[in-house]
């Protein structure tokens, strides 16, 4: 079974950067299409990007398109979510999980994921 730990949360202005990463251990997820999502205080756990196994197909959350980057190192077994242009509404807790079925297409719904990650809180001041 595989377990997923998000790091590279932190307290960043607004307009700044952060990197997270999703680390697997357990096995391999050079196969499986994988996704983060965010839940912000008093709301529910949204899609923010998901990334094929192949790394050549990627969706995002309209209001993160052009700001954020999802990407993956198959060797590292890791997953990335560059976060440019961080604005205070993006503060929430990142999550990392890996899609049941392998793929990723538009619409998925977050029970399409699983091996949820402990989180990686990102705050975002203005």
């Amino acid at each position: 079974q595989v377990q997923l730990v998000e790091s590279g949360g932190g307290l960043v202005q607004g307009g700044g950067s952060l990197r997270l990463s999703c680390a697997a251990s357990g096995r391999t997820l050079s196969s499986r299409a994988m996704g983060w999502f965010r839940q912000a205080p008093g709301k529910e756990r949204e899609f923010v990007a998901a990334i094929s196994g192949s790394g050549s197909i990627t969706y995002y959350q309209d209001r993160v398109k052009g700001r954020f980057t999802i990407s993956r190192d198959t060797a590292k077994n890791t997953v990335y979510l560059q976060m440019n242009s961080l604005k205070p509404e993006d503060t929430a807790v990142y999550y990392c999980a890996r899609s049941i079925d392998g793929s990723i297409r538009p619409g998925q719904e977050l029970t399409d994921f699983g091996s949820w990650g402990q989180g990686t809180q990102v705050t975002v001041s203005s």
